[in-house]
């Protein structure tokens, strides 16, 4: 059956709009990649299902969306861009071994697919776990996966690890451009970390890589608001420290500053999983989540966060 033309002008109009912004931020994606190679010939009871579905998850509706993605994966058992879906869906459900498995099988499916190792890494990182951890497993051997994970890593902040990817990735346009890019944000990073660096005497001097030494240097971070490099210091707490919800507040209030809502609320919603019974620093998440909802125009999400705040703390 040929696909509808509301649905090819849908599907057209998402992944060419996709397309687009990748070849904004790499030069190297084909900009005239046509969305035909999504379409194929879709039944009308696919595509049924395939658009209620991004219709419940733009409503947050997850579990409604992830069983009509799955009768889609029934309809079509190799579609790649439903396993991308239910990849995503099953992140902001918080199930991530399955949210995983389902973005492997994309990424593997397309590893050029910059969304794909974009999804892939935010879900190891939800699980404290590392793309170098699972390295036999992935497509190292395409150079266009390490050009999309590179950028992915520098887009988060982690100028280090794009840096070490870009050192294994052959050499192109794309590579010298954003290796420039990686070298002026580490630089701006050690710049801000060392700004903020904070005096301790002899007598109650912390261990290096200690809890208590990334706090204080988070909290000299905070009071100078030097927020540049605060998400790198705070992720890099959180590898050690995966349970404290302070190194979430401060990883979410950096988001805020460097107006990445998204990744702000996800940041702070995780650490509220780990917040008991401290009402000022609940107090602060609430109000960066706030902000944070109201940044993308979600008035309900900011409202009730902002009603859980306690006065008086």
């Amino acid at each position: 059956m040929k696909t509808s033309p509301i649905v090819s002008t849908f599907f057209g109009g998402f992944f060419l709009i996709t397309l687009s912004v990748c070849a904004q931020e790499t030069p190297e994606i084909n900009e005239n990649q046509s969305a035909e190679l999504f379409l194929e010939d879709y039944s009308d009871d696919f595509q049924d299902k395939f658009f209620d579905a991004l219709k419940q998850k733009g409503i947050e509706n997850y579990d409604r969306a992830i069983n009509l993605m799955l009768e889609c994966k029934q309809l079509d058992a190799a579609n790649y861009v439903v396993d991308h879906e239910l990849a995503q869906l099953y992140l902001n459900e918080k199930k991530y071994p399955v949210a995983e498995a389902y973005a492997l099988t994309a990424l593997l499916a397309e590893p050029d697919n910059l969304w794909y190792t974009n999804t892939y890494v935010e879900i190891l990182q939800k699980q404290q776990k590392s793309v170098e951890e699972n390295k036999e497993q992935l497509p190292f051997d395409n150079a266009k996966f390490k050009e999309n994970l590179a950028l992915v890593y520098y887009r988060k902040g982690k100028a280090k690890a794009a840096q070490s990817v870009l050192r294994e990735t052959p050499k192109s346009s794309f590579t010298q451009q954003l290796s420039v890019k990686v070298e002026d944000l580490i630089e701006t990073q050690q710049a801000a970390i060392t700004s903020s660096s904070f005096t301790i005497t002899n007598e109650n001097r912390a261990e290096s890589g200690s809890f208590e030494q990334y706090k204080a240097q988070i909290q000299g971070m905070l009071r100078a608001n030097h927020y540049l490099a605060l998400d790198q210091v705070a992720e890099e707490a959180l590898e050690s420290y995966p349970s404290q919800p302070y190194f979430y507040y401060a990883q979410g209030y950096a988001f805020n500053k460097k107006a990445k809502p998204r990744e702000a609320i996800e940041a702070l919603e995780t650490g509220l999983d780990y917040l008991v019974g401290d009402i000022a620093l609940a107090n602060k998440f609430y109000q960066e989540l706030a902000d944070a909802y109201n940044s993308i125009n979600n008035s309900v999400k900011a409202n009730m966060y902002l009603r859980k705040i306690k006065p008086g703390f």
